[in-house]
């Protein structure tokens, strides 16, 4: 049976005054029903784009180059802007990085959640303001007919990151793309909305593609990892190879970087030496290889190494790295 959602070989690249930004390159994901797959990097790695692209949200100066995304089979590129209208939202829902920033200040928060329903669904008012009451009480959010009825100013952020998941869950899609869901919030807060999260796939059978930078997160919630640097992937596999074996140098660094669980050790923590590249200017090499303290000649003279299964390790995982960190170091 072929993936629910499926990304080809995704390119995408920005037309910017200072020249062409190539953001995303060669990018291929899978995500199955009832699954959670967390798309993890720094800040300019790509997540996001992806994300958007999913939903055809790229913005003006933005183009896929080359690449297929199907969902259930069904080529999204293939398809009309009004069939994707119908899609988006309804098959495929997204939750935005800034709750507060991503509804209405205007609007009261049960309109919004109103509007999702009336724009894919023939029904009467009454209805879709009972189905929208219905998404937010499903939130665990108190006193749901009060909050339909204020405005988004008049929450807290986690509030907001509810309602920003009822708008997007309302429809009940198949595919939730979570960008940053807990980034903004408390600790406290950042559990719940995991916990949320987890209820959505468990009792819905919800796809969740996680997009974070917190590896925390990914330990908290995740079956499987992808890890982007600078526009391509640079790891792929599951919670347990990924984080008891990481074969890509730029993974085993970040891993590093982590506290230790064990408070009674002092260390300092280590950082990642050097900055991601600047992809105006991308030669063709490894993005990481500024950075890396693995790299060989080949590094330095070969193209940009494929994503490929390593040696010795879990079926599935992968990493783009000619010369992969070695297991028995780990």
């Amino acid at each position: 049976m072929p993936p629910l959602l499926e990304i080809h070989d995704l390119s995408v690249e920005y037309r910017i005054r200072e020249g062409t930004v190539r953001a995303v390159r060669g990018v291929n994901l899978r995500l199955e029903p009832g699954e959670i797959l967390a798309l993890v990097g720094e800040s300019g790695a790509g997540k996001t784009t992806v994300g958007l692209s999913i939903l055809g949200m790229l913005p003006r100066q933005a183009e896929i180059t080359t690449g297929g995304i199907r969902l259930a089979g069904r080529d999204l590129a293939q398809i009309s802007k009004e069939e994707l209208r119908e899609v988006r939202g309804a098959a495929i829902s997204m939750i935005f990085q800034d709750p507060v920033a991503g509804l209405n200040p205007i609007v009261p928060v049960g309109k919004q959640v109103e509007e999702v329903v009336a724009s894919h669904r023939a029904v009467s008012n009454h209805d879709a303001r009972e189905l929208a009451l219905d998404a937010l009480a499903s939130m665990r959010l108190p006193d749901p007919d009060r909050i339909a009825k204020a405005f988004p100013g008049e929450q807290s952020g986690g509030m907001c990151q509810r309602v920003m998941i009822a708008i997007a869950t309302v429809l009940d899609p198949q595919v939730l793309i979570a960008d940053e869901p807990t980034a903004a919030l408390d600790v406290t807060i950042q559990a719940q909305i995991l916990e949320e999260l987890e209820r959505l796939r468990r009792d819905r059978g919800t796809a969740i593609l996680l997009i974070t930078h917190d590896m925390g997160v990914v330990a908290q919630t995740a079956d499987r990892v992808t890890v982007m640097y600078a526009g391509s992937v640079a790891e792929s596999g599951d919670i347990q190879g990924i984080f008891k074996s990481p074969r890509h140098p730029y993974t085993s660094a970040v891993l590093d970087t982590l506290p230790p669980m064990d408070r009674k050790r002092q260390r300092r923590l280590p950082q990642i030496a050097g900055s991601p590249p600047d992809l105006t200017k991308w030669d063709g090499k490894c993005a990481y290889l500024s950075r890396c303290p693995k790299a060989l000649t080949i590094c330095r003279t070969d193209d940009e190494p494929l994503l490929a299964s390593v040696e010795g390790s879990n079926a599935g995982h992968t990493a783009a790295c000619y010369n992969p960190v070695a297991i028995e170091s780990f």
